[in-house]
């Protein structure tokens, strides 16, 4: 087994957090699977709203710890956003006692049925697993959401209970959420929990690439300034070539070499560990268990032919099928780290360097996309982002002489303690992203979302909007109000992109994400399987045994899940700047 630091000495509890892709949830998966096989009892917990614990462990898991067959003393559990927030709901309801009306409770119901209180429950769960409320198990380990969404998990128990501390008067805008100044004890655990290092490891995972370590240790900063400094370093995916005359797999280790070796100084002074690439998926327990082993069996895997997956449209297709409609919004959606990012660049500038009018934006909180285009200006391209904090300002100005313009000095003053809720920040990246939206009735709009889970709260509160707008209206009526979703739901209006690597569980989660868009009535345009190493020509028997099963993959969309699928090419270093995104979305 690789010598892992994290294993020798661990904290009982365990964070493990990084971009999207780099492999959190393998690394905690079989981090608790190596402590359980100590003979420790171990629960393993997801954050992620997008959760794909189930899959990798072979278990049905719910929002109470479940056992996981083959593993003695792990258990394992999904914070679900909707279960949480349901609980909630009934918890507050309970509150109102009997002598509350349907009618009251029918309201109350209302007011809670936002992403704000999806966030709140989702936290408050959470919460409970950092206070100790489940002290049989020695380690509690969090598989977590992509960077920007933890950062802001991270951030709640301070921002809840500054919040709690100012408004002293008890109004806000959480209505029934008023409840948690009860909790305010809970919150303060909390954070000095998450900010004690004899108690709590954040485990900043990356892979050996630029783009990777960049968000790393910008992750690392923002912890930093949260009071959290107790880190460690964890590089997943360490490649090194069999045959170094091997031009790709050489291309490859260079390139993370370099990488490594340019660590900021805030990343380079962690404790760190380094994992090997794999030749194999990370599901199931048995690739999970070999995944701190130092070498793969590899015998016959550099010879034989490999399948063909070379007939896959290029990215130039998909972006003159879309360029044909001379208008419109494209959102570009997908699990962290497969690639959304590139792919919404690409499309964009490829329909600038066509003659059309773009607007190219991002709702990741994380806003890799300045990176990705470059400082270089595009005729007819225009690049920006939803900065949550200027949205935030916007939103509060905006209310304030509205709301606020008719009341006494004490009245705004009880207003801005109400808005000074995290949640306002929530309702503002809604509003900024309905706007947003609009813009692609005369132009092209192409948004780069954030990674599944967090998109997926965005759409609840464009749902919840919809509903509130059109729960009194006649849908038959001339003049109809036209909602954002409704946008979202008109093929004629919105094409949705699915990125997705060609392994096995960015695949699956591709496939759910589109079953939970086409319950809310948006139909995929189609899908781009990203960093396909097929036609590289290497050599390497590792990299051609992950060619064998990235043939599959590809099989697997285009046979069960997508009409139009569109191929991206594996590159040892990513696109970055208008030139090589253009070479991507060109025609050749």
């Amino acid at each position: 087994m690789t010598s892992m630091t994290l294993l020798t000495r661990p904290n009982r509890h365990l964070f493990f957090t990084g971009k999207g892709g780099v492999g959190k949830t393998s690394i905690s998966c079989a981090t608790a699977i190596a402590l359980a096989d100590k003979g420790l009892k171990v629960l393993l917990v997801s954050t992620d709203p997008a959760s794909n614990l189930d899959e990798m462990l072979g278990v049905a898991l719910g929002s109470d710890p479940t056992p996981v067959p083959g593993v003695t003393g792990l258990s394992a559990m999904n914070i679900d956003p909707e279960t949480a927030a349901e609980d909630y709901r009934g918890r507050v309801l309970d509150q109102m006692g009997p002598a509350a009306t349907d009618q009251e409770k029918a309201t109350v119901r209302e007011q809670l049925s936002g992403a704000c209180t999806t966030e709140i429950a989702a936290f408050d769960e959470f919460v409970g697993l950092l206070a100790d409320d489940n002290p049989q198990f020695d380690h509690i380990i969090f598989d977590t959401a992509p960077t920007g969404h933890t950062l802001r998990l991270l951030s709640l128990p301070k921002a809840w209970t500054g919040f709690l501390e100012a408004n002293e008067r008890g109004a806000s805008c959480l209505g029934p959420h008023s409840g948690l100044k009860m909790q305010e004890d809970r919150f303060r655990e909390a954070l000095d929990c998450l900010g004690d290092p004899a108690r709590t490891t954040i485990v900043l995972v990356t892979r050996a690439d630029r783009g990777a370590i960049r968000e790393a240790a910008r992750t690392a900063g923002e912890l930093a300034e949260l009071g959290l400094s107790n880190q460690m370093l964890a590089v997943n995916g360490r490649f090194t070539p069999t045959d170094p005359n091997d031009t790709v797999a050489a291309a490859f280790a260079a390139e993370q070499t370099a990488a490594l070796a340019e660590l900021p100084a805030s990343l380079a002074s962690l404790p760190r560990d380094e994992v090997p690439l794999k030749s194999f998926d990370m599901v199931g327990l048995e690739a999970l268990r070999a995944l701190f082993a130092p070498t793969d069996d590899l015998a016959g895997s550099g010879t034989g032919a490999l399948p063909a997956v070379t007939d896959l449209p290029r990215l130039s297709t998909l972006v003159d099928d879309i360029a044909a409609g001379g208008k419109g919004l494209i959102m570009v959606m997908g699990k962290g780290g497969v690639g959304k990012t590139t792919v919404a660049a690409a499309v964009a500038v490829g329909l600038a360097a066509r003659g059309h009018s773009v607007h190219l934006t991002t709702t990741d909180p994380a806003a890799h996309l300045s990176f990705v285009v470059g400082s270089d200006a595009m005729p007819g391209l225009t690049v920006d982002r939803i900065d949550p904090e200027a949205e935030t300002a916007r939103y509060i100005d905006k209310i304030m002489t509205t709301k606020g313009r008719d009341l006494d000095e004490d009245g705004k003053a009880l207003l801005r303690e109400d808005l000074a809720s995290p949640c306002t920040e929530e309702v503002a990246v809604f509003h900024a992203f309905s706007r947003v939206v609009g813009e692609a009735r005369s132009s092209f709009v192409v948004i780069d979302t954030a990674p599944t889970g967090h998109t997926l709260l965005l759409l609840d509160a464009t749902g919840a909007y919809h509903r509130q707008m059109t729960r009194h209206l006649d849908e038959n009526a001339p003049g109809r109000m036209v909602t954002p979703l409704m946008r979202l739901q008109d093929p004629a209006y919105t094409r949705v992109l699915l990125v997705t690597l060609p392994e096995t569980t960015p695949v699956s989660e591709a496939d759910a994400l589109q079953e939970d868009l086409r319950r809310a009535r948006i139909e995929p345009y189609g899908w781009v399987v990203n960093k396909s190493m097929a036609i590289t020509g290497t050599r390497d028997p590792l990299l051609r045994a992950r060619i064998k099963g990235e043939a599959a993959q590809i099989e697997r969309v285009k046979r069960d899940f997508a009409s139009r699928v569109y191929g991206l090419d594996f590159r040892s270093v990513a696109p970055v700047g208008l030139t090589e995104l253009r070479t991507i979305a060109d025609p050749a």
